[in-house]
């Protein structure tokens, strides 16, 4: 069976959001990111999430680098 390529790629471990809910593919995570109010699109953090989201389907790259890129920009609040 061939695996999933481009955006229907699953994540290695789906990424958790507020209400219970999972982003589990790029094309999920993506679908998020689009759904945003523009204030929250444009954020720094966003921005470079997209850019690997877009680096991964692209290149075929690791989905780590894209749920990295997810995770900072969820999680950019948080103070460390």
């Amino acid at each position: 069976m061939k695996s999933p390529q481009g955006w229907k790629r699953p994540f290695d471990d789906p990424i958790p959001l507020p209400r219970g809910r999972q982003l589990v593919t790029l094309e999920d995570a993506a679908n998020y990111v689009r759904k945003l109010p523009k204030a929250e699109r444009i954020s720094k953090e966003r921005q470079a999430a997209v850019e690997a989201l877009l680096l991964v389907v692209e290149l075929n790259g690791p989905t780590m680098m894209a749920r990295i890129g997810m995770l900072r920009a969820l999680n950019r609040h948080i103070q460390r």
